[in-house]
């Protein structure tokens, strides 16, 4: 089965900013994205967890994938809302088979 080298983004931010980075990824002609709750993990400050969190608190990681060419549009874009923000952005080498979708 024939692949396609894509780049695959993933910006694990606070949940209250899902809409503002939706409208960036928009804003910068991502052709779709996904969201995963993130549970739990540990960084700068130690451990941390979203148990007995409440409403939109929590973290969620969203990712796309984009061409190549596409990474430094969508970093620009995005980078004012995470830059003082608690998360990360990871940015990835994978492969895809349905390369028209992307």
């Amino acid at each position: 089965m024939q692949t396609h080298p894509k780049k695959r983004i993933e910006i694990v931010i606070e949940a209250p900013l899902l809409r503002r980075l939706a409208e960036r990824f928009e804003a910068a002609g991502v052709a779709g994205y996904t969201v995963l709750p993130v549970l739990a993990g540990s960084g700068r400050g130690g451990l941390w967890s979203a148990e007995g969190s409440v409403g939109e608190a929590g973290m969620v990681c969203v990712l796309c994938i984009v061409d190549a060419a596409r990474v430094d549009p969508v970093l620009d874009a995005v980078y004012g809302l995470v830059a003082r923000q608690i998360g990360l952005v990871s940015i990835s080498d994978c492969q895809v088979i349905r390369a028209e979708r992307f």
